[in-house]
């Protein structure tokens, strides 16, 4: 996953990115790595959409489980420390 790739899907849907798209892209590759869970693009829609992973357990009857929240606060901790090291 690269920043452009976020930047093109974001302004596409959204009609613009106000994100650091490189630092999100970092933070999810970073994740998914860290978690062994190789669809990036499933991290990255968990949390722009909440969107559920079931492979991963993120909801349970529609709400986050403990492990979904701790991979959504994951990923925004790494992006934050990525935007903050520029």
């Amino acid at each position: 996953m690269t920043g452009k790739e976020i930047t093109n899907y974001l302004t596409n849907e959204y009609g613009e990115c106000r994100h650091d798209a490189y630092a999100m892209a970092k933070a999810i590759n970073y994740i998914s790595e860290d978690l062994e869970y190789d669809n990036e693009w499933d991290l990255f829609h968990l949390l722009v959409e909440n969107k559920p992973i079931s492979a991963i357990h993120t909801h349970s009857y529609g709400f986050h489980t403990s492990g979904g929240r701790a991979i959504i606060e994951s990923i925004q901790n790494k992006y934050y420390e990525f935007t903050n090291t520029k």
